[in-house]
């Protein structure tokens, strides 16, 4: 939900599914600002994801603290191997997010 307008988007993205959370990454191609819908996200956490095999799972997202920033990244890259190149790119420190079932 667009923490201005109050609009719903949807936004596609890649995940890592880590136990019954969903792991997303704030990439934004390397750019130097967070993409939109992570400060949405972190304006309204609780939203709705859309993934194979389920529709409408109410989630509630957060940032991962540095830990677990740190041991999910490696799968993260191994996930898509731009993240890394994307981090080079920027001096921001790539937020990683995760969703869990509510």
């Amino acid at each position: 939900r667009g923490r201005k307008s109050g609009k719903l988007f949807t936004t596609p993205l890649l995940y890592l599914r880590d136990g019954n959370n969903y792991i997303i990454v704030a990439s934004q191609g390397g750019h130097p600002k967070n993409p939109q819908w992570y400060h949405n996200l972190v304006a309204s956490p609780d939203t709705r994801i859309h993934v194979k095999g389920q529709r409408n799972l109410e989630v509630s997202a957060r940032v991962a603290s540095p830990d677990e920033r740190a041991a999910l990244w490696p799968r993260l890259v191994d996930l898509y191997a731009d993240f890394e190149k994307y981090q080079r790119w920027t001096d921001r420190e790539i937020p990683v997010l995760i969703l869990s079932p509510r």
